[in-house]
């Protein structure tokens, strides 16, 4: 059995991550920490875990909680775990942050725009991208997973087979997305109180949004090509979700049908990728609560753009379901172990 341990536990992640976990057959939950909990059991702020999971919430402690563990899952706030996750932890256990600290290569990117100090730059560079579709092979032997944003992710896994190919433009690219409002956190805010986001959608953090330059790294990296985007996103009322729209101009006249063709190439033996057939559009109501990521692609034949959409569970595939993906390919298991649930509809 995997012995596994979830820092940050109480949050929308980190109870997401626990219900995966717990009825994961090869993994052992040892460990769950809290800042605000500490000794009560996570079935007290969690109901619907009671008679499921009776742990009690305890101290962070990482060094501590590397040595009964296998892999640590860590679900805190950005500019913890650089702090946190040091090579003594590493050597203990493997390590997969939910969080933002070492999903960018460049410590002085990441300090631009997350407005803090980075202190974990002795372990960053050893650092994998979790994105298993496009990383595999590196996340198979990796002791430190920096798991992918959830905005990322839906933009990346939408954009990134026309980029490969060399089909679109890499310094023209608007990507338009939309999140349920669990994409902010368990953590008061009035922007997200019911009275300001119910019946209503805004767009927020205009061009200074922190996964922008998550997401052209990553483009960057697997076109080979230097990418410039503009990405903005949206909140929307609804709890789960997140649908990216990305609006392509393309390098060459291309059909649709060749378009389909090259998502087929990348992701027919994926997993978690399912790319929708004829003109059916992607919508977050089918991806709820799974861990899939459902792709189409359009072209508009007045404008020639190319239109790509791309819906998942912000959660699940967005979170923790892809931390969980990431975690069966370190231990050599099967990639979709403890996520083949089913959507949840309505």
């Amino acid at each position: 059995m995997i012995k596994a341990a979830v820092i940050g536990a109480t949050g929308y992640s980190g109870a997401t991550l626990i219900s995966i976990l717990a009825n994961h057959k090869d993994v052992e939950i040892v460990g769950l920490t809290s800042k605000s909990y500490v000794g009560k059991k996570f079935s007290d702020i969690y109901k619907n875990f009671k008679g499921i999971v009776e742990l009690e919430l305890e101290e962070q402690n990482l060094p501590e909680i590397s040595k009964k563990t296998d892999v640590i899952f860590v679900c805190l706030p950005h500019g913890i775990a650089s702090n946190e996750v040091t090579q003594e932890v590493l050597n203990n256990s493997k390590v997969i942050d939910l969080g933002a600290d070492f999903r960018l290569k460049d410590k002085n990117c990441y300090e631009a725009w997350y407005k803090v100090e980075h202190k974990g730059e002795d372990v960053l560079a050893g650092a994998v991208y979790g994105l298993p579709e496009w990383n595999e092979e590196k996340i198979k032997t990796a002791k430190l997973i920096a798991n992918p944003g959830c905005y990322a992710t839906a933009s990346i896994l939408t954009v990134a087979p026309l980029l490969k190919e060399g089909l679109v433009n890499s310094n023209d690219i608007v990507i338009d997305a939309k999140s349920g409002v669990s994409g902010a956190g368990r953590s008061l805010d009035l922007s997200v109180h019911f009275c300001e986001c119910n019946e209503t959608i805004k767009p927020y953090k205009i061009a200074t949004h922190r996964h922008t330059p998550e997401i052209e790294q990553v483009l960057s990296d697997i076109s080979g090509v230097n990418v410039l985007l503009n990405f903005q996103p949206h909140l929307v009322p609804m709890n789960r979700g997140i649908l990216a729209c990305a609006y392509l101009k393309p390098t060459k006249d291309v059909s649709l049908d060749e378009l389909k063709e090259v998502y087929k190439k990348y992701y027919q033996n994926k997993a978690f990728i399912r790319v929708l057939e004829g003109d059916e559009a992607p919508e977050t109501k089918w991806t709820k609560g799974s861990n899939y990521c459902d792709i189409n692609v359009f072209k508009d034949r007045r404008t020639g753009r190319i239109l790509a959409f791309g819906a998942l569970d912000n959660l699940v595939k967005g979170a923790a379901g892809q931390a969980v993906q990431n975690m069966n390919i370190m231990f050599n298991l099967d990639e979709t172990s403890g996520l083949k649930n089913n959507t949840v509809f309505p």
